[in-house]
């Protein structure tokens, strides 16, 4: 009789496990569970326990080295135990017979420019292909797939939101047929068991989706395309916390696949570790103008009013959804809050309700402040739907439409509007940053940026990436086939007044000045409890085994101090060698660990 450790999967426990079989490191087993039935990956063989231990039932599937090594590292790097690691990847039925290989030809014909983006791209394993939006990536990426599937390869086409599937959907199934699969967390699990079949037998050679898709069992991944690689989005909020575009440079290297991170406005910290090349201006050769304004008036007004005369497209992004961001009281200054989470709730006017955008928990507006018993509120910033209203009051004429998660909570209500939007059937659609995220509006010819300084300001040392980043998003949206016209709200007309290059040559050095990543790591440690004095004690036990420690950048209550009725500790870490500080002291059962954070709130 031999007895294994196994983890199972998507859990942090490991149990022992006998079988007269042999199993090795990387195989997925069937084992009991008190009454029920589990999955586990074998993890070592070990001697005999002192205690009884139950049989293993079957063997399902193996791991390879490969893969086992990519899931050792998910599980080290990103703070996690190997079954929350191994638990993303997805396991292919019983491996049935294979298609016979068939090749694709596109009839896409690359320009000169094009060409050599393209040889540049075969030529690095791992690129940047930074593009202006609408300068044509698009081909180059379909380009880049022929070939990969030509060669009897995969190719993974990686999106930040689900959003954003339907249109490229379109544009790979036009190319590539039914050789292209999308996946991401609204289909349903049928089509999933349909795809993990096509893609086994081989019929599936393109996946597109978002980032769990990187975790599907391809038989051999040629090519991983991250597009719009600078979202975070890419990154996972949950155990283990990864970041899908940071993995996708590790499974490229791992698997011998090629990996191509592309955007018009690549991570500084990307920029600066890979080499790129830069596609400048838009496909259709048009051109834009910028203007900048201090505040939403009738300059801003009088460019929408021309734009419907001209029978023109509108998009207005606006960084906060709903009504009025904040109720807060004008006597006491205090703003209403969740009960269950340490911050201001959004009014929702057309539900005449507050509503909590970390907990959703929901309460009527009050009558008076819930401190003080004032009647007297300010309103603290504007959001989508009141910007909505105030549009519809000055143009009663025109159709203006919502963009935001309030409204579009499916992903049939995203394709509805953004059909609606391609046919032309809306004039003006404001939104929050899911406008920015890809799409393509040929006929906008208006993109206003409100409220930016409010993302510029953020207390984070990416705020300045982030802000000029999604300006200039936002601003690509509009003159793709035509010219087009930029207005940008912002108190610091300079900041945003310059390419792309010149703000990456001055935040570099911002950085390196300072040490921020790319030249250090950083990692967020956050200690949770509905007990607050437990929160702390624990949270003060790990700074007292870290010690005096330069890495150690400052630990007490997270911003959010409260957040689904549980307090809230963090520690910051910044530096090179972290885990080696972290590891010995951290207790994961009572701490998450965020390497790489995207987020200090």
């Amino acid at each position: 009789m031999r007895y294994y450790e196994i983890a199972l999967l998507n859990t942090p426990n490991t149990f022992t496990y006998r079988s007269k079989n042999r199993y090795k490191k990387g195989d997925v087993v069937v084992v009991p569970l008190k009454n029920r039935e589990v999955q586990g990956v074998v993890l070592k063989e070990v001697e005999k326990p002192e205690f009884e231990c139950k049989d293993i039932i079957s063997k399902i599937y193996e791991f390879d080295e490969k893969y086992m090594k990519i899931i050792e590292f998910i599980s080290f790097y990103y703070f996690s135990s190997i079954g929350e690691a191994a638990g993303l990847f997805y396991l292919p039925p019983k491996l049935p017979k294979k298609e016979a290989f068939q090749s694709v030809k596109t009839q896409i014909v690359l320009t000169p420019k094009q060409q050599e983006a393209y040889d540049f791209l075969e030529k690095n394993e791992v690129s940047i292909l930074f593009g202006d939006t609408g300068s044509g990536k698009t081909e180059i990426y379909i380009k880049l797939i022929e070939k990969t599937i030509n060669e009897n390869k995969e190719a993974l086409f990686l999106l930040p939101e689900i959003a954003i599937t339907s249109q490229m959907e379109k544009r790979l199934k036009k190319h590539f047929g039914e050789n292209v699969a999308i996946w991401h967390s609204k289909v349903t699990k049928k089509t999933k068991e349909k795809i993990l079949n096509e893609l086994a037998e081989g019929k599936i050679k393109v996946v597109a989706g978002a980032r769990s898709a990187l975790f599907l069992p391809y038989n051999d991944l040629g090519l991983i395309i991250v597009d719009e690689e600078h979202d975070d989005s890419y990154k996972s909020e949950s155990t283990p916390k990864y970041n899908a575009k940071d993995l996708a440079v590790l499974f490229g290297k791992t698997l011998n696949a090629k990996v191509v991170l592309g955007s018009a406005t690549p991570l500084v910290s990307d920029l600066y570790k890979f080499p790129h090349f830069r596609l400048k201006g838009t496909y259709f050769n048009t051109t834009k103008k910028r203007y900048f304004t201090e505040h939403f008036d009738g300059f801003i007004l009088s460019k929408i009013e021309e734009k419907l005369k001209q029978k023109k497209q509108t998009i207005i992004f606006v960084p906060t959804r709903a009504h009025f961001k904040y109720m807060i009281c004008k006597n006491c200054g205090e703003a209403v809050k969740c009960k269950y989470c340490d911050v201001a709730m959004s009014i929702h006017k057309d539900k005449l309700a507050l509503k909590c955008h970390y907990c959703n928990f929901t309460s009527p507006i009050p009558n008076v402040c819930p401190s003080c018993g004032s009647e007297e509120f300010l309103n603290e910033r504007k959001g989508t739907s009141e910007i909505v209203e105030e549009l519809k009051e000055l143009f009663p004429d025109a159709v203006i439409e919502k963009f935001d998660r309030d409204i579009v909570t499916s992903k049939s209500r995203i394709d509805k509007l953004l059909k609606r939007f391609a046919n032309k059937e809306i004039d003006i659609l404001v939104g929050t940053q899911m406008l920015a995220k890809g799409h393509d509006y040929p006929d906008v010819a208006l993109s206003i940026v409100l409220d930016i300084d409010f993302l510029l300001n953020s207390a984070d040392y990416k705020a300045r990436e982030r802000a000029f980043a999604l300006a200039r998003q936002v601003e690509g949206r509009a003159g793709r086939k035509e010219d087009g016209e930029v207005i940008i709200q912002t108190l610091n007309p300079e900041f945003f007044d310059r390419s792309y290059e010149e703000f990456y040559k001055e935040e570099i050095e911002f950085r390196k000045d300072l040490g921020y990543p790319p030249f250090v790591r950083m990692c967020k440690v956050e200690f949770s409890d509905k007990k607050l004095e437990i929160a702390k004690e624990n949270m003060m036990r790990f700074v007292n085994c870290i010690g005096e420690k330069e890495e150690l950048m400052g630990y007490g209550e997270a911003p959010i101090f409260k957040l689904q009725n549980r307090y809230r500790f963090q520690v910051l870490f910044k530096g090179k060698n972290l885990h080696k500080i972290i590891y010995p002291c951290i207790d994961l059962k009572v701490a998450k660990a965020d390497m790489d954070p995207v987020s200090f709130i």
